[in-house]
């Protein structure tokens, strides 16, 4: 199968954006994995497709793949990439777009500058919704919100580690670090995610506070690893610093790709999303249909 596609960024989160506005290419699993490897695909953290409205008051499908080709809810970073993308292909003029992902409908807000703000709804602090199976834990309270330490598998790395939780739409588990440089993203992230508390897996976030305004904050993303900048990350760390009384409304989240800024008035008011979009360059690839490699 030959397909055209276009690699874009968002603060270092890297995408493949699929245009499935007239034709539907039906990739299988392995057909999105072979995408985003990084050595005989095209590479990406995550597969970005456009798909036609599915109704009234929508103006698109945002359907968001991982790069081990599993379909996932959210992604805040490719949203905004998603923005620029309808808009430089000629799929719509407007400033302001409305896209249906598997489990929310977004708002994307094209800004003078180049950048795009993402309405990315209300956080959900609902465990079940999360999905987080607290049994057999125990949770500690934060100015009157709640912490779960959870025992790790490696316990003679550490014993055990607190988390707050909080959906974005996807799974969010944000932890407090004294420094992001030295914090053991690459072995707590995984193990986090493997815990039996976290039956879907979830993203793990590593927030350094600097101060009510500033974070600096890595992200295990599932399905992904560690990647540059993880806007729905970005967007829970900041929910869970507003909750625990460390930050105030609007802060700078400082990732290694760049900075989004993040926005949230508390309650039940959306969470807004402002950052860059830049497309990296366009191409066609073949598609094999036989990847046993990819499998």
């Amino acid at each position: 199968m030959h397909i055209s596609f276009t690699k874009m960024q968002g603060a270092g989160n890297d995408f493949v954006v699929l245009d499935e506005t007239q034709t539907r290419h039906k990739l299988s699993p392995a057909q999105y994995r072979f995408l985003a490897d990084r050595h005989f695909g095209v590479g990406a953290d995550q597969i970005l497709t456009v798909r036609p409205s599915p109704g009234p008051g929508i103006d698109f499908s945002y359907v968001i793949h991982n790069a081990d080709g599993n379909e996932v809810e959210h992604c805040g970073n490719g949203a905004r990439c998603f923005m620029s993308f309808v808009r430089s292909q000629g799929l719509t003029a407007k400033d302001v777009v409305r896209v249906q992902t598997m489990n929310r409908v977004l708002e994307l807000h094209w800004q003078p500058d180049g950048r795009v703000t993402v309405d990315m709804e209300a956080p959900d602090f609902e465990l079940a919704h999360v999905p987080f199976e607290p049994t057999g834990l125990m949770p500690n309270l934060q100015n009157l919100w709640e912490i779960w330490p959870l025992a790790l598998l490696n316990k003679a790395q550490i014993a055990a580690i607190s988390v707050a939780i909080v959906s974005m739409g996807n799974p969010h588990a944000v932890t407090l670090v004294d420094d992001v440089d030295t914090a053991p993203v690459l072995t707590l992230g995984p193990q986090i995610q493997a815990l039996p508390a976290f039956p879907r897996g979830v993203n793990v976030g590593f927030m350094q506070v600097l101060d009510r305004s500033h974070i600096r904050l890595r992200v295990y993303e599932r399905g992904a690893g560690e990647t540059l900048a993880c806007g729905t990350g970005a967007c829970a760390a900041v929910v869970a610093g507003i909750r625990l009384g460390l930050l105030d409304g609007t802060v700078d989240v400082l990732t290694h790709g760049g900075v989004l800024t993040i926005s949230w008035a508390g309650g039940a008011s959306s969470v807004m999303l402002t950052g860059p979009a830049t497309t990296v360059f366009q191409g066609a690839i073949d598609l094999p249909d036989d990847l046993p490699n990819f499998l």
